[in-house]
């Protein structure tokens, strides 16, 4: 009896473990259901937010551009002497080689060169290119194009052809390009606008609707606006696939008016020269950014001189000198300091910053190169160490820097005397280099050919053959490889040898408004670098 109650107790105990086992499944599978569905409607949630977000972004994104050009002339840039429209030119028409922001050349129209001789090259130009009227680009383009500005004595760009004695139509798509006279580098000067053979003949189009091969079409031009929309046939629209649909420049009858208006907030972008221009503008409500310019200045030492014929008179010259205290001092600090001439971002630069003011070790030099230290100056074998600056009277920035640099040169020891000239006189000084040191400056070509500096007959008297077969094998090489090694040697003879002391050059702006968003990074062959990547919000 007591064994079956045992049964019965156990079999009750079976049971109850078995419904709580099925609740608990139970429970389980309803949690799991509950689960599931917070879960879908959380991940519906989240795909209406991320929708939402999507939708606001595409709505917050402007698709347009607002610029503004100051006394417009002419929209054609083989005649126009307006900054902005040869600022904006490269977007609308295109030239055969262009360069990218370390200032390498790279093909636009042009496919590949080879240059067969020092005065001959050879272009190919890419295939299936179409004008943006649907028309074909040909070697008829290039060649009416070079023609065209070679009759254009006051045109920007005159001094990129001015050296071509004429150019064969070798086939469909080939020109060769023979020169007057040997132009190393002569590449680097086919940067300039390609325009349409037939459409210049029919007009100069100085108030019309121009076509280019470009990203960006020229839709309206009339009294007020220039009007630019996307080019959505440009050949490399799968890549540069720009942001902005719509560029709108307006015409203004000043830069005052320019100023003006970006102020109100009718202009998204200026570039521009003027280094006080949060003066006209304000403080408030743009970014601001500076690049540096192609006016290069710098002292040439003559080297012909008994006392600047020592490498360590020139190199305690260059120590001496504090250029940054020049530019903060005198010159408003509107100027970079430059340490050579491809100091403005090439990629052939070094990038040597050894040569910085250092005073003491000017002094440590000379000692060290025999000269002493008398009354105030420095004397060696009957030499003492004073020197002429040369200098134009009629121009106020270097004016100032040479008094400058006079009173950092007399700290050390090394006296010197100004000598302020008038322009006519200037320039007989520079073509018979009668002078001790001139205070001088170019305007930086994009050619990698610094001939006139280091080459023969250049304003230091300046002779050092390791550096004249170095130029040689520059100027004679397309290989990129090589010529930036025997740069970088160049270089470096010239940083040690110090015939010219590198002094500052211009400052560039761009101010554009905080809405204003992309890759904006200008240089000084176009301040539009990267305009693909624009847009504003």
């Amino acid at each position: 009896m007591l064994e079956y109650y045992n049964m019965i107790k156990n079999r009750k105990k079976d049971i109850m473990k078995e419904k709580v086992l099925r609740l608990f499944i139970f429970i389980l599978i309803v949690l799991a259901i509950i689960s599931f569905a917070i879960f879908k409607i959380y991940e519906e949630k989240n795909e209406k937010i991320s929708e939402q977000d999507l939708h606001y972004e595409k709505e917050t994104m402007i698709t347009s551009l607002r610029l503004g050009i100051p006394e417009y002339d002419n929209i054609n840039p083989l005649i126009s002497n307006n900054r902005e429209i040869i600022n904006i030119s490269p977007i609308i028409y295109e030239p055969l080689f262009t360069l990218d922001k370390t200032y390498k050349l790279q093909e636009c129209l042009a496919k590949e060169y080879s240059k067969l001789s020092n005065t001959c090259y050879v272009i190919k130009l890419k295939d299936n290119i179409k004008w943006q009227d649907g028309t074909a680009f040909t070697t008829e383009d290039v060649i009416f194009t070079i023609d065209r500005i070679k009759q254009l004595s006051n045109s920007v760009y005159y001094a990129n052809v001015e050296n071509i004695k004429n150019i064969e139509n070798v086939d469909s798509n080939t020109i060769k390009i023979n020169l007057n006279k040997e132009q190393p580098f002569f590449q680097y000067e086919l940067i300039f606008p390609i325009l349409s053979s037939s459409q210049y003949k029919k007009e100069d189009f100085s108030n019309s609707i121009p076509t280019g091969t470009g990203m960006y079409k020229v839709t309206k031009n009339d009294a007020n606006m220039i009007e630019l929309e996307k080019n959505n046939n440009w050949r490399n629209i799968e890549t540069q696939n720009a942001k902005i649909e719509k560029i709108k420049i307006y015409k203004y009858p000043s830069v005052g008016e320019l100023y003006n208006n970006f102020k109100l907030g009718n202009i998204d972008f200026i570039n521009t020269t003027n280094t006080n221009i949060q003066e006209y503008i304000g403080t408030i409500g743009f970014n601001l950014r500076e690049y540096q310019g192609r006016e290069y200045n710098y002292l040439a030492l003559n080297c012909n001189n008994k006392v600047l014929a020592n490498k360590e008179v020139r190199q305690a010259i260059n120590y001496a000198i504090d250029k940054n205290t020049i530019i903060s001092k005198e010159l408003s600090n509107n100027y970079f300091a430059s340490n050579f001439i491809l100091d403005y971002g090439s990629y052939l630069y070094q990038g040597n910053e050894e040569n910085s003011y250092n005073p003491k070790k000017a002094k440590e030099i000379l000692e060290k190169a025999g000269w002493k230290l008398n009354y105030g100056m420095w004397q060696k074998d009957g030499m003492t160490i004073e020197l002429k600056l040369v200098v134009s009277a009629e121009n106020e920035a270097r004016l100032k820097a040479s008094n400058i640099i006079k009173e950092q040169l007399e700290e050390i020891g090394i006296k010197v005397y100004i000598d302020a000239v008038q322009q006519n006189r200037y320039d007989l000084y520079l073509k018979d280099k009668n002078y001790d040191i001139i205070f001088t400056g170019i305007y930086n070509s994009y050619s990698p050919n610094i001939t006139t500096l280091y080459g023969v007959n250049n304003l230091a008297n300046y002779r050092n053959e390791e550096i004249v077969e170095l130029i040689e094998n520059i100027n004679n090489s397309t290989d990129e490889t090589i010529i930036k090694e025997k740069y970088n040697n160049l270089e470096k003879i010239a940083q040690e040898d110090l015939p010219y002391i590198s002094l500052y050059r211009n400052k560039n702006i761009v101010v554009y408004s905080s809405n204003l968003l992309g890759e904006i990074t200008p240089n000084n062959y176009t301040c539009y670098y990267n305009i693909e990547t624009w847009y504003r919000q």
